[in-house]
């Protein structure tokens, strides 16, 4: 009897730690659309031009929404939404939203818009969260440049 229940405790265990790493990897391609792993919005519905004007993430609102590249996106204020429709590629994150750590390592992750972003060289990038933006703040510029290699594959 105390053998079963160690046994199931086990494989619980094993399962549960079995999860994170199955969830943390999205899709094998985007099918060249954006991240729409949360509810069909764009950056898990935070303002993306935030992020460019304000430098911190910003919920967006329903009642400010527009579609595009296959998600719906959502911004915090009128005036954000303008700025999106005037220009759009200015402001949607890097690799579709994607995590560009992972990106880099050739496969699709999710992202935390709370805790995983930086804006470089005018270009939102997005990463899977804390512990994986501090590994990809070491080497930005290598990441990057591996990601962009990577992208074309991963974007079919």
């Amino acid at each position: 009897m105390a053998y079963m229940r160690f046994a199931r405790r086990a494989i619980l265990a094993a399962a549960a730690l079995a999860l994170p790493v199955a969830a943390a990897h999205a899709v094998d391609k985007t099918g060249g659309v954006f991240n729409t792993l949360y509810a069909g919005l764009g950056a898990k519905g935070y303002d993306v031009v935030a992020y460019h004007t304000l430098g911190k993430p910003t919920p967006g609102k329903v009642e400010f929404q527009q579609a595009y590249g296959g998600v719906t996106w959502q911004f915090a204020t009128a005036d954000h939404l303008a700025k999106f429709k005037a220009d759009p590629a200015r402001y949607v994150p890097q690799y579709g939203g994607f995590c560009s750590w992972g990106v880099a390592q050739g496969k699709l992750f999710d992202v935390d818009p709370v805790n995983g972003w930086k804006i470089v060289d005018g270009k939102l990038y997005m990463n899977f969260n804390a512990d994986i933006q501090k590994t990809w703040e070491k080497d930005i510029p290598g990441f990057v440049s591996k990601a962009d290699g990577n992208w074309p594959k991963l974007n079919q």
